[in-house]
C-alpha cells in the first residue's frame, strides 16, 4: 500500500534535537521591594520577555502597547510570502516597527498584538459581506481584551487603515480611555498611472457584461489599479473618512489622515506618534482627556466639510459610546450638514475627482479645518493628542513649512492648485458644491432614512439643487438578484426610469454593503440617474441616487417590505436644505397608510440562509441596543435589561 509523501520528511536536519538550553544570560533586575508587592503574573511576564530575546537589563522600562491591523506575511523585501486581505493592511507593520523603535530608544519596552481586517472590497457581492460590520463590534472587543491583558502596560498605539478594522481600533481605545492613545492612520495607497482607480474598477464585470469595455481592458484596468503595494484606497470611501475622523477627534497628530503607505512621511508620522504617547503619559494625560463631546462635534463638522461617507454615521456614535459619551442621533447629523459647506473635491464627489493623496498635499485634515476655523464652526478648546488644543494645533499648521512645502509639492508633482482641491467657503459656494448628507423621512421611511447628496450628478439636478423622481418600482429581495437584472440584456433588464428596490439587508439581515449595485448605477451609461432604495448601507464611495438606512427596516416590519413590482415611488431630494423624501404613492382614493396595513410582507422577504449565527446574534443584541442610527453597538445595561425583562 502506497502512503502520500508528506506523511513524514527525508530532510536529516529534521532530527537534530535537543531536550534543554541554556536560557538567556543576565539576571532580571528585581528588587526586594518588587519581589514582595508584585504580582506573579508580573514577575513571569518579565521571565517571558528575557525568553523572547529583550536585554534583561532593560526590563523595568515602561511598557507600551502596539495594536494593530496588519494582514499578510512580507518577505524584508516587501514581496509577498502569504497575501493580505487588502492593501490596507499590508505595510502597516512597519508603521508599528517604526513606533516601536523610538519606544525602545527612549529606554520604553513594546509589545505588539494583531487583529488582522477584512475587505469590504473583497467581500462586496459575497456571502462574506454578512461578516463585515459584525466584525467591527468583534474585533473592537478583541483590541480591547489585548489591552486588558497587558496589565503593565502604560500606553497604546493603534495603527490601522481600512473600512471595519479603523473604526474597532478607535472604538477599542475609546473604551480603554484611562490609559493614554494615540492613533496611527495606515494611509493611502497612490493612484496608478494610465489606469482606473480602485472605485471605477470595481465594474468591471457589470461594464463588460453591458458591452461597454472588451476583455482585454478589463484584464488591463484589474491588474494595474494599486499604484502601491499598501495603504487604503485612493477614494474618500469609508477607509479614508476614517481616518480623517480619526484626526478630527485629536486621537492623530496634525496632518497624519491619507500620508502615502511607504513613503518616509508615512513612516516619519509613526516615529513622531510614538514621542507623542510617550509624552501623553509623562504628563498623565489619558485619553478621557482627549475624547470629549467636543472632538466628537468637530469630528461630525470635519465629517460634512470633506463629503465622506456615509458609514461615519455607524461609527462615530460607535465610538462616542464606547468613550460613554452621548451618541449622537439623526437630528444632531441633520443639523451639522445643514451647517456645514462641502469643501474637498476628491473622489468619488467630485467635480473634478483628485485622490486622497493630491487630498494629503493640499493640507489635508488641518487645512480643511483652517477653513472651518475661519467659519467659527469648530470648538478650538478641545484638547489633541500634541498635547495642545485645537486652536493650538490650526496656529502651527497654518505657519508651518510643512504647509507650504507639501502643498507646493502638490504644484511641482502634478500641476494641481492646491486651492482647487481643498476650497475655501467662498469658492465651495461659488462651484455649487453640494453638501454633504440628506436626511429623509416619508411614508417608506418614517423613523429616517440618508443620502449622499453631494455625491449626485450635478446633472441630475433642477435649477435649485432638487433630484425629483417618480416611477414604477423593481423589487429584489436579494443583492444577486438585482445585480443579474443590471448586467441582463434580456427582458429581465433594468429600465430607465425603474426604482430599484432592495429589501431585507438592514442590521437583522446583517446590513452588508451594496457597493457592487451602487458602482454599477454610476458607470453604466444607461443607469445614469437609476434609484435605488434600501434599508441596507452603502460603500462610503457610492454615488448617485441611492437612499439607504431606510427604518424601520422590511424585517422589522417597515413599509419598504410590503412593496411590489410596479408599485408607484416618489423621490425628493433637496440638496441645498438637505431634507427631502420618498413615499409609496398609492392608488387613487387610497391612503398609503391604509394600504400597508392591509398588505402582507412581499413574498421576496426571505431570510437569506447564508448569514452566520454569529451574525444573527450581532444582529439581535445591536437591534436592542439601539439599531444603525444608535450605531450599531452593544449596549450593556439595555441587553441586561431585556434579557432580566423576558425572564
Amino acid at each position: 500500500m502506497s502512503h502520500p509523501a508528506f506523511l513524514d520528511s527525508d530532510d536529516p536536519a529534521i532530527y537534530t534535537l535537543r531536550t534543554t538550553a541554556p536560557g538567556p544570560a543576565g539576571k532580571l533586575p528585581l528588587t526586594a521591594q518588587l519581589l514582595r508587592n508584585a504580582t506573579s503574573g508580573h514577575i513571569f511576564g518579565m521571565t517571558q520577555n528575557a525568553g523572547m530575546g529583550w536585554d534583561p537589563k532593560k526590563l523595568r522600562g515602561k511598557e507600551f502597547l502596539i495594536l494593530s491591523t496588519q494582514g499578510g506575511i512580507r518577505a524584508p523585501d516587501g514581496t509577498p510570502v502569504a497575501l493580505g486581505y487588502h492593501t490596507g493592511h499590508w505595510e502597516v507593520g512597519l508603521l508599528m516597527e517604526e513606533a516601536a523603535r523610538v519606544l525602545a530608544a527612549h529606554g520604553a519596552t513594546p509589545f505588539a498584538g494583531y487583529v488582522s481586517d477584512p475587505c469590504d472590497g473583497r467581500s462586496n457581492g459575497t456571502a462574506a459581506m454578512f461578516d463585515s460590520l459584525p466584525f467591527r463590534n468583534d474585533a473592537a472587543i478583541v483590541f480591547r481584551r489585548l489591552i486588558r491583558s497587558l496589565p503593565t502596560c502604560r500606553g497604546v498605539v493603534g495603527v490601522a487603515t481600512c473600512d471595519k478594522g479603523l473604526p474597532a481600533m478607535m472604538m477599542a481605545l475609546a473604551g480603554t480611555k484611562h490609559l493614554p492613545s494615540v492613533l496611527v492612520p495606515g494611509g493611502v495607497t497612490l493612484k496608478a498611472e494610465e489606469s482606473e482607480d480602485t472605485a471605477k474598477v470595481q465594474t468591471l464585470a457589470a461594464r463588460f457584461a453591458q458591452d461597454e469595455i472588451t476583455l482585454e481592458q478589463a484584464s488591463l484596468m484589474g491588474c494595474r489599479a494599486c499604484g502601491s503595494a499598501g495603504g487604503g484606497c485612493q477614494f474618500l470611501g469609508t477607509a479614508a473618512t476614517s481616518q480623517v475622523v480619526g484626526e478630527a477627534l485629536g486621537l492623530s497628530l496634525p496632518h497624519s489622515a491619507l500620508s502615502p503607505s511607504g513613503a518616509p512621511i508615512w513612516r516619519d508620522m509613526a516615529r513622531r506618534s510614538a514621542l507623542a504617547l510617550m509624552a501623553m503619559e509623562e504628563k498623565g494625560t489619558k485619553l478621557a482627556d482627549i475624547l470629549t463631546d467636543d472632538s466628537i462635534y468637530n469630528a461630525m463638522i470635519v465629517h460634512a466639510a470633506f463629503g465622506g461617507s456615509t458609514n461615519l454615521v455607524l461609527h462615530v456614535p460607535a465610538i462616542a459610546h464606547a468613550a460613554e459619551l452621548k451618541r449622537p442621533g439623526v437630528e444632531d447629523w441633520a443639523r451639522i450638514n445643514r451647517l456645514v459647506p462641502r469643501l474637498v473635491d476628491v473622489l468619488p464627489n467630485g467635480p473634478t475627482h483628485y485622490t486622497t493623496m493630491q487630498v494629503f498635499l493640499a493640507g489635508g485634515v488641518p487645512e480643511v479645518m483652517l477653513h472651518l476655523r475661519e467659519l467659527g464652526l469648530l470648538r478650538l478648546g478641545a484638547r489633541t493628542v500634541t498635547g495642545q488644543s485645537l486652536g493650538e494645533n490650526l496656529a502651527w499648521w497654518e505657519k508651518s513649512e510643512r504647509r507650504t512645502r507639501l502643498r507646493t509639492k502638490l504644484r511641482e508633482l502634478d500641476g494641481v492648485d492646491p486651492d482647487t482641491v481643498i476650497f475655501s467657503p467662498e469658492r465651495a459656494r461659488a462651484t455649487g458644491l453640494a453638501s454633504t448628507v440628506s436626511f429623509l423621512r416619508g411614508n417608506l421611511a418614517p423613523d429616517g432614512a440618508l443620502v449622499k447628496s453631494t455625491a449626485i450628478d450635478a446633472s441630475l439636478l433642477d435649477a435649485d439643487g432638487v433630484f425629483f423622481h417618480e416611477g414604477p418600482a423593481r423589487v429584489f429581495g436579494s443583492e444577486d438578484a438585482a445585480i443579474k437584472a443590471i448586467k441582463s440584456q434580456g427582458a429581465d433588464a433594468l429600465r430607465q426610469g425603474e426604482i430599484v428596490v432592495l429589501m431585507g439587508i438592514g442590521p437583522s439581515g446583517g446590513m452588508p454593503e451594496t457597493y457592487q449595485i451602487t458602482s454599477a448605477l454610476k458607470y453604466l451609461r444607461k443607469m445614469k440617474g437609476v434609484v435605488l432604495l434600501t434599508d441596507g448601507r452603502f460603500s462610503g464611495v457610492s454615488t448617485g441616487p441611492c437612499i439607504g438606512h431606510i427604518s424601520p427596516e422590511a424585517w422589522a416590519g417597515g413599509p419598504l417590505g410590503k412593496l411590489r413590482d410596479g408599485d408607484v415611488l416618489r423621490v425628493r431630494i433637496d440638496t441645498r436644505k438637505l431634507e427631502g423624501s420618498v413615499d409609496f404613492v398609492p392608488p387613487a382614493g387610497r391612503e398609503a397608510s391604509a394600504e400597508f396595513s392591509t398588505r402582507p410582507p412581499s413574498e421576496k422577504l426571505v431570510a437569506d440562509p447564508n448569514v452566520p449565527a454569529d451574525t444573527e446574534l450581532w444582529a439581535a443584541l445591536q437591534s436592542v441596543s439601539g439599531g444603525s442610527w444608535g450605531g450599531c453597538v452593544y449596549d450593556v445595561a439595555l441587553i441586561k435589561k431585556r434579557l432580566t425583562q423576558k425572564s
